[in-house]
């Protein structure tokens, strides 16, 4: 992945870090609240279910209680019986006797006129029997629940089962539902038919509609079900609430986010990160100055010279990324992929063409390194070429200290490649190594070429070449004025615009071709 396509992905990782963690924040706000709500709705509906179990045990007992009667039934003593039984447990409105199903007297009435109770549909685990019946002494049309054995039943008034007081922070309801029929048989609010329906058909599940968060408990044994319902208008208001909470919070972790991943991001944005893409990414590419022989006009060879594309479809002055490399310790992959581009480039020409030959800057940085040597090896041999076709030039900077450089430069040179002086004269170095150091080319600087109306350097640096019998190759030729005046004073080879600017390698070889 290059570095463009890493901040690409960074910045929206950026925007996702701020965006984030306030809608977490917003999120869990809202979690919060309805997790808290529906806790309150289920609280609820469990202190109801406890309060209808603990009516229908109470019923329960009161059956137990009047079925130890051992008098004449509907006796005064019956009837008191009945009666004791009603007062002493609250939830119980009244007690009758039954003989085959039919009323025959309760604790409301001596002698009942109640038609024979509907018969009951269905019985309790533990055996008791329950109807759901408007059917009472006093003629008043009220559903009222029965629980009964075979000689007793007592009326339990549906809303004792939710008569619970909601203890949350906003108004819960609640409704009684007859199983049979869906009917609603006591509720402290409204409920529509059809969310009863629904509820009735996914029973444990919450059903939300218009803003009312609704849930249901089934009691088969009583044969009805209990519906709760809350408005969800309080839950949105406790969730803003909330909101206000958790929202700092989330926009300081966003920030806090974001500004270390802009800080990445500088990281990745600077040049040593786009170098090390660069190299990584094989973006820096070779081309070739030719070569030419002053004496013939032909072309002997070429310096290869690293090229580094910008976006814009410039390139980025070797001068800098080199250095660049140097100061980020880069330098060693960056001459490790030049060389490997050179032999990718030209391996299969240079091996057509044995007279020719490609040379490589190494910087001093690398003059000390083992894997070059081996790697140029590598490379010679694989494309069965000359080492002689590879030279390797170096800066006047490789030898300042000629007692550490000189055995590797004989290493190179026992191996079989050229060493060049690259850019002799403009470093600060004695000229004294020159007589320590076994190399093979001088390379005159461009700038001693442009000068040489009017500077007398250069003959001396001529001479200085002559003198220690090591050929010379002038740089930056541009007029046919210094290529006659430098061939006339002795230099064998040239390079600069007069001939070529740099070639990539296709441009290179269809040029070299017509100057063989």
């Amino acid at each position: 992945m290059t570095t463009r396509h890493l901040i690409a992905l960074v910045t929206g990782v950026l925007i996702l870090s701020i965006l984030l963690p306030v809608g977490l924040s917003l999120w869990l706000a809202h979690r919060q609240v309805e997790t808290k709500f529906i806790d309150e709705l289920n609280t609820y509906s469990s202190r109801v279910a406890l309060r209808a179990d603990k009516v229908a045990s109470q019923g329960k007992r009161a059956l137990k209680q009047i079925g130890n009667f051992k008098g004449t039934p509907c006796s005064d003593e019956h009837l008191l019986a009945m009666r004791q039984v009603s007062y002493s447990f609250r939830y119980i409105q009244e007690v009758v006797y039954l003989d085959n199903d039919v009323p025959v007297c309760s604790s409301l009435e001596e002698k009942s006129d109640a038609s024979a109770l509907p018969g009951a549909g269905k019985k309790t685990k533990d055996g008791y029997r329950v109807w759901l019946t408007t059917q009472s002494d006093l003629g008043i049309q009220r559903y009222m629940v029965g629980i009964g054995t075979e000689h007793y039943t007592v009326m339990i008034d549906p809303a004792s089962f939710i008569d619970v007081i909601p203890f949350g922070a906003w108004r819960i309801d609640t409704a009684i539902i007859g199983d049979t029929n869906n009917v609603v048989i006591s509720s402290g609010g409204k409920i529509k038919p059809d969310i009863i329906q629904r509820l009735q058909q996914s029973p444990g599940k919450y059903v939300e509609e218009n803003g009312i968060i609704y849930n249901i408990q089934h009691f088969p044994d009583m044969r009805i079900s209990i519906a709760t319902w809350s408005s969800s208008l309080l839950l949105e208001k406790s969730w803003h609430r909330q909101a206000f909470i958790w929202l700092p919070a989330g926009i300081i972790i966003g920030l806090l986010t974001a500004a270390l991943i802009l800080r990445l991001v500088r990281r990745l944005q600077s040049p040593q990160h786009l170098l090390q893409d660069a190299i990584n990414n094989r973006d820096i590419k070779v081309y070739y100055q030719p070569i030419i022989s002053l004496k013939t006009g032909k072309v002997v060879g070429a310096e290869a010279l690293a090229r580094w594309p910008q976006a814009d479809g410039s390139f980025l002055s070797p001068e800098i990324f080199v250095a660049l490399a140097a100061q980020a310790g880069l330098s060693e992959q960056l001459t490790r992929l030049i060389i490997e581009n050179v032999f990718d480039d030209l391996g299969k020409w240079l091996h057509h063409h044995p007279e020719q030959h490609i040379s490589i800057n190494l910087e001093s940085d690398n003059l000390t390194s083992d894997t070059f040597p081996a790697l140029l090896s590598r490379k010679v041999n694989h494309w069965q070429i000359k080492p002689a076709q590879i030279a390797l030039e170096l800066t006047e900077r490789a030898f300042a200290d000629p007692k550490t450089s000189a055995p590797f430069i004989a290493r190179y040179r026992q191996a079989g490649h050229s060493i060049y002086i690259d850019d002799f004269g403009t470093g600060y170095s004695s000229l004294s190594y020159l007589q320590d150091l076994d190399v093979d080319i001088l390379k005159i600087d461009k700038s001693f070429v442009d000068a040489l109306e009017y500077n007398n350097v250069t003959p001396h640096i001529i001479e200085i070449a002559k003198t220690l019998k090591l050929q010379m190759v002038a740089e930056g030729i541009e007029t046919e004025y210094q290529q006659d005046w430098l061939r006339q004073h002795g230099v064998q080879y040239g390079q600069g615009w007069l001939y070529s600017k740099a070639l990539a390698k296709e441009e290179f070889i269809l040029w070299a071709e017509k100057r063989l």
